[in-house]
């Protein structure tokens, strides 16, 4: 009996052995495979007439031979201690599919179906997020599925996730798929809706990489050596789980910092209403976050074009309610333009909805964007994106002529009249005031409790409807003549 217990123990020890032999040998295999990060897949589009990075991982020390249909030649790269690879090469103009070919002693991969384009990274919170069904009720939402299939449009969504440290690759994405009615459905809608006017207007393919995540702060999306120069980090917060769309870096580290070698044109921006009540700490950060963003890229100075959070009726409307007033968060965002370069703002403030944060006119919203990007980006210089901006007062007439920039060809008004124009003199009272366009650029501003004005504000509230407008239908941003502080003017 001892003898077959002894025989029996052997045998299982034998198994034993014979599996974790099995098991690292196995392993061994599979970590000697080229593995891909998800955005280097078939149906990409890679920026066209530049230098691509493509990487990834395989054994340590392994030889990798890449076969690219563009180029004559093998193109042959050796991983490092660590099992990392990467090679930089040149893409061109062209408009035919491409194929790629990977191969080495343990596995061998072929992309296909590589499309050479304009990639846009599309990123922010929900305004950035809603995707295109939020027009299913719609009467033009048919029109817009009937329209969507297009083999030169490609998308790659990011799913939403958080880290505390940076990773290599995605934790979870929709792999690139070429438009159809089905794959737009989920996408951005204001992400599809430049990408396709851009792939129209410019007769080339676009990938469009959508990265936003609903609710989310400035500072998830920011790496911790740019953000802790400007505050305290709590990465261990206990909100981490949960909520990471409000903890620091987390979402930089999942959804951004994985996809930083991949080449891209430019990188358009929704994001602002999770970081309304601190507008001044906005104006660094977001600067901040694009001169980090563009460091890592490291392709020079990418156009960012951004969108200017819409007026929404938070709470109170009341006009001197600082902390609630978004009217100074669109101010600091409108100054962002300055101190960003090659950037551009698409004004909002005649699409918002009074009792929705998010304001079904993402169309508008995409074609102020397509605006900025075919006039700076692309020199279609005969498009106009400048819209009308305050720049200098005279006194006239009782009351004050405004001048602005960017009202070259005239202003014109959407309502009978201009509304949500306020006028003050040194009492700092302000008081409903009438508007009018005069010598076709400039707008005059009178009250008849005001005698001797001295400042002005237009759409100085949370939600107003925006009624200044230049001749190319570009609305005038909310601004302000003065720069009183609020908290101590007369209530």
């Amino acid at each position: 009996m001892k003898y077959f217990q002894n025989k029996t123990k052997l045998k299982k020890k034998y198994l034993v052995t014979l599996f974790v032999v099995f098991s690292l040998f196995f392993n061994e295999s599979t970590n000697a495979e080229i593995k891909l990060p998800g955005i280097v897949s078939s149906n990409m589009v890679l920026q066209r007439n530049t230098k691509v990075i493509l990487w990834g991982w395989a054994d340590a020390n392994e030889v990798i031979t890449i076969k690219m249909s563009w180029i004559p030649h093998l193109v042959t790269v050796h991983t490092d201690a660590d099992g990392n690879w990467s090679v930089e090469v040149n893409t061109t103009c062209s408009k035919e599919s491409q194929t790629i070919h990977l191969k080495s002693d343990q596995s061998n991969i072929t992309l296909n179906n590589i499309l050479f384009g304009e990639v846009w990274l599309c990123s922010g919170q929900s305004n950035m997020f809603r995707p295109v069904h939020i027009y299913q009720k719609e009467p033009v939402y048919e029109s817009i599925l009937a329209e969507a299939d297009n083999p030169n449009l490609r998308l790659f969504t990011i799913n939403k996730s958080g880290s505390k440290t940076p990773l290599k690759e995605l934790t979870g994405y929709k792999g690139w798929q070429q438009a159809s009615s089905k794959d737009i459905e989920s996408f951005s809608a204001v992400a599809y809706f430049f990408g396709k006017k851009l792939q129209k207007t410019l007769d080339v393919p676009v990938g469009l990489i959508h990265s936003s995540y609903g609710a989310s702060t400035i500072q998830a999306w920011i790496n911790e050596e740019t953000l802790s120069k400007y505050e305290e980090i709590s990465i261990d917060s206990p909100l981490y789980k949960k909520t990471p769309n409000k903890v620091p870096t987390v979402l930089f580290n999942a959804m951004i910092h994985p996809i930083t070698s991949f080449a891209i044109k430019g990188v358009l921006w929704y994001q602002g209403e999770a970081n309304r009540q601190e507008p001044e700490q906005y104006k660094k950060l977001l600067p901040a976050m694009v001169e980090s963003w563009r460091s890592l890229w490291e392709v020079g100075e990418f156009p960012f074009y951004y969108v200017q959070i819409a007026p929404y009726a938070y709470g109170s409307n009341a006009p001197f309610q600082t902390v609630k007033n978004t009217a100074f968060m669109r101010e600091a965002m409108l100054e962002c333009l300055s101190l960003i370069p090659n950037s551009g703002m698409a004004v909002t403030l005649d699409v918002g909805a009074e009792t929705n944060i998010h304001p079904i006119k993402k169309k508008e919203v995409s074609d102020r964007l397509l605006r900025w990007a075919l006039h700076n980006t692309y020199g279609y210089k005969d498009v106009d994106c400048f819209p009308p901006t305050f720049d200098s007062l005279d006194k006239a007439d009782g009351g004050l002529l405004l001048k602005f920039k960017g009202a070259e060809n005239g202003l014109s008004q959407k309502n009978k009249m201009l509304i949500g124009f306020e006028i003050a003199g040194d009492g700092k009272v302000f008081y409903p005031a009438k508007a009018e366009i005069r010598d076709n650029n400039k707008v005059f501003v009178k009250s008849d409790k005001v005698s001797k004005p001295v400042a002005v504000r237009y759409g100085w509230r949370n939600w107003i409807l925006g009624t200044l407008f230049d001749n190319n239908g570009l609305p005038a941003s909310s601004f302000r003549t003065d720069d009183w502080d609020d908290a101590s003017l007369p209530k």
